[in-house]
């Protein structure tokens, strides 16, 4: 962890005056419990340094009444966070990395990305229902979802099902389902149920045949001012190496594709021997027209440390300098192979039928 300390050293340099990191995080319970499990990471990295938590709303939070891919907003849970960034309110911001869009705006980097959870999504069914599976739900079962790339995944494996729109936090999408008669089970990612201790209402695990996950799902990103050395040198240690490198194949993947939540893209990634294997996949809205494929790259680990220099290029809006950067290298290039792969079989077609079918709807 050398070399990394700066932050701290420089205020334990003056023990009578603790210098105070301010962390944004979105107001939700489940962003409240991500963020201080970052600052309890830094807190423990870091004694010297003091924290302060800065909770806000985002225009996800404030929009219920509206599916997330109708908003056309890419930014709908980070640009307030970053506003604050902006104006130097905030020093670092938390996020679920799979909120943060592919191309950040200028003067912001990620600057850490945490060891995942599980990626995988769940179902979590009505009471009267639980024991059962998407597969045994009768016929016209109601199934709520806010994110089109589960719908498109699930319409096509679970035909039987229908597939409606549900918005709003983690415990008010579950008082919905407990409370009302309206959906027989909702999908959720297993990472948020988790983090919030309701491992107990998980009633079936997806896996990648069934519907495989969003970029970036299961992971926490660290955002902070690109500038910011002092900041960037303080969080970069808590980058995981494994995490970082699916990721940045994952995000590579979507920008290339020019995908994001107004059209069904998932992915699966496995690291393993030293080869990162990704798989991706593009839906049309209805799941009727899909496509996947995957390759694998070689992920060199060199035995010298060979940072690059300060000024490197972001890849896909992330700054790892203690993450050899050839690894990093490989792995963008890894993700965009594949995204030109299913391009060239025409990817390209189904993304903008689905495109402008949700423009329409």
């Amino acid at each position: 962890m050398s070399g990394n300390g700066d932050a701290a050293t420089k205020a334990e340099d003056d023990s009578s005056v603790m210098r105070v990191i301010r962390v944004g995080t979105r107001k939700s319970q489940l962003a409240r419990i991500q963020t201080d499990t970052v600052v309890a990471m830094l807190k423990a990295l870091y004694p010297g340094l003091q924290f302060e938590i800065v909770a806000m709303s985002t225009t996800g939070d404030k929009i219920l009444d509206t599916a997330l891919s109708k908003i056309g907003e890419k930014s709908l849970f980070t640009k307030e966070l970053e506003h604050a960034l902006e104006r130097n309110e905030v020093d670092l911001v938390v996020h679920s990395l799979k909120d943060l869009p592919t191309v950040l705006p200028p003067g912001f980097t990620i600057g850490a990305i945490c060891k995942r959870e599980s990626p995988y999504d769940a179902v979590v069914f009505h009471p009267k229902f639980v024991g059962k599976t998407l597969e045994t739900l009768p016929e016209k079962s109601v199934v709520g979802t806010s994110s089109l790339r589960r719908a498109a995944q699930l319409q096509r494996k679970f035909p039987h099902l229908e597939f409606k729109n549900i918005r709003g936090n983690l415990n008010t999408r579950l008082r919905k389902l407990d409370e009302q008669q309206e959906f027989s089970a909702i999908i959720l990612a297993v990472a948020g149920l988790q983090r919030l201790g309701w491992q107990n209402r998980v009633g079936q695990i997806l896996h990648p045949e069934e519907c495989m996950y969003a970029v970036g799902q299961g992971a926490l990103g660290v955002e902070v001012r690109a500038k910011d050395q002092d900041i960037l040198n303080l969080v970069g240690v808590l980058h995981d190496r494994e995490t970082l490198l699916r990721c940045i194949a994952e995000r590579a993947f979507l920008r290339h594709l020019e995908g994001g939540c107004s059209v069904p893209v998932a992915v699966h990634t496995v690291m393993k021997d030293g080869q990162l294997y990704l798989t991706g996949g593009v839906w049309s809205l209805d799941g009727s027209d899909s496509m996947q494929e995957t390759m694998q790259a070689t992920i060199h680990v060199p035995v010298q440390h060979e940072d690059g220099p300060e000024d490197d290029p972001q890849l896909v809006g992330i700054t790892a300098r203690n993450i050899p950067r050839g690894a990093q290298l490989a792995a963008e290039n890894l993700g965009i192979s594949l995204a030109n792969l299913l391009l060239s079989k025409g990817a390209k077609n189904i993304l903008d039928v689905a495109r402008q079918l949700n423009d329409v709807h």
